[in-house]
């Protein structure tokens, strides 16, 4: 091991920062009780929610429906119908910024920003299917109550709302009379829909998982395990929601304890903040300013890093990738040594590994609980989207080395992670169409 390895491996278990401190059993079983004790009405840190939307549908064709997509800092919306060969045919897409991203609102401007942002296609269906990315208790007739914004959204008075009610009232102050049936879904639903009969492969079952500015994952699960609702068919079985980033039970180290303390949000989505986009590069910010207090760099490399007030996931991506190049780290490390690089390359990547490892773990509980009956040929099919599990730098492939390690070779579990083009978007119009 390389002196500029054990460097940085030191520094991080001092802090109790390093992969090596997560061990997955320990975690996954950590995982599993939350999901049965979600499940159960019990408290927990997984809210378990019952989506009431199956993961198989008869979607009708040529029929339009209204197709909205808000998670993250985007917001896009479009008129979608699925020809007679069941493809999506999307229309009118437009893109915006998520309403409470850049500064605090109010509950009646955020439905209003909503409304507006839809008002051009208001008219192409009475159906709406809302992919509404947050925290969300769906009700049996499809709407949804915010249980609570993540991913730093400042928007005041939503908390316990209807969703699609609050939509219908705004939509009608835009002088729009026919009100429409909204089905509230989660991005992880909609990501799940959107890969069922993907390319006409045959799968044993399917996953949602995001991996984005936040993170979320659902499963399809056994009515008769719900049983903290009395009102549901025995024999059938529904999409879960497990709202993951809220999970609480995973070691975290000192540095997640001071960060955690930071946010908007203290003491919430534990797990989100130690793995997605909206938190990784402000993680990766502070883990390296610490190190340049622990003088671990030469001190014209640490004064300048110290200096940074904000620092995101891509910029992360950025020095990971070309930590010669011309982005902000690599042009600091450049006043100092190689040594300065090495360094703080390694200790950057192992906290890109922890967060792959954590990935791994949540995706082999929701694979484990899931109870498929599993083949090479008929694997389990997880939908993954987001742009920080695709796009930072080796996230994707150690999460890979995980899973492949932890769920095929010990528990024979199969499975084929595959990406659709549009998936919540597809997957919200499904949903609208098929409920």
């Amino acid at each position: 091991m390389s002196e500029e390895k054990k460097t940085a491996l030191k520094f991080l278990k001092n802090y109790e920062m390093d992969f090596e401190e997560v061990d997955i059993n320990e975690n996954v079983k950590s995982f599993l009780d939350e999901m049965q004790r979600g499940l159960e009405g019990q408290k927990s840190s997984l809210d378990m929610i019952p989506t009431f939307i199956k993961a198989t549908a008869d979607i009708p064709v040529n029929k339009p429906v209204i197709a909205i997509d808000a998670g993250g800092t985007n917001f896009r919306c479009a008129s979608v119908r699925f020809n007679e060969r069941k493809q999506p045919i999307i229309e009118d897409m437009k893109k915006f910024i998520m309403p409470g991203v850049q500064s605090e609102i109010t509950k009646e401007e955020f439905f209003e920003a909503i409304a507006r942002y839809i008002e051009d296609i208001a008219d192409v269906s009475e159906k709406i299917g809302f992919c509404f990315s947050y925290p969300t208790e769906i009700l049996p007739n499809k709407d949804g109550k915010l249980i609570r914004f993540s991913k730093e959204i400042k928007i005041k008075q939503v908390q316990g709302q209807a969703i699609g009610q609050n939509l219908n009232f705004a939509i009608k102050n835009l002088g729009v009379s026919n009100e429409k049936h909204i089905v509230i879904l989660n991005d992880t639903v909609a990501s799940l829909l959107g890969g069922v009969g993907h390319n006409n492969r045959v799968f044993s079952g399917y996953i949602g998982f995001i991996l984005g500015t936040g993170t979320n994952c659902c499963y399809v699960e056994k009515n008769s395990n719900i049983k903290k609702r009395k009102d549901l068919d025995l024999m059938d079985s529904q999409i879960i929601n497990g709202e993951t980033g809220g999970f609480n039970k995973c070691k975290t180290g000192k540095l997640d304890v001071l960060f955690d303390k930071s946010t908007n949000n203290p003491g919430s989505q534990i797990f989100e903040k130690m793995i997605s986009g909206a938190y990784l590069g402000s993680m990766c910010l502070l883990t390296a300013q610490t190190a340049c207090r622990d003088g671990l760099f030469s001190k014209q490399i640490a004064d300048e890093i110290l200096k940074l007030t904000d620092f995101s996931t891509i910029q992360v991506d950025d020095f990971m990738c070309y930590p010669y190049g011309d982005n902000v780290l690599a042009c600091i490390c450049k006043k100092g040594k190689q040594r300065d690089v090495q360094v703080l390359y390694h200790i950057i990547d192992r906290i890109i590994e922890r967060a792959a490892k954590l990935t791994a773990i949540n995706l082999s509980a929701m694979a484990i609980k899931s109870d498929c009956d599993t083949s090479p040929d008929r694997p389990l099919c997880i939908v993954a989207e987001g742009t920080t599990f695709y796009s930072l730098k080796g996230l994707k492939s150690k999460a890979e080395f995980y899973l492949k390690q932890y769920l095929e070779n010990e528990f024979e579990i199969y499975y084929d992670i595959i990406a659709v083009d549009n998936a919540t978007l597809i997957g919200a119009a499904i949903a609208g169409l098929t409920n």
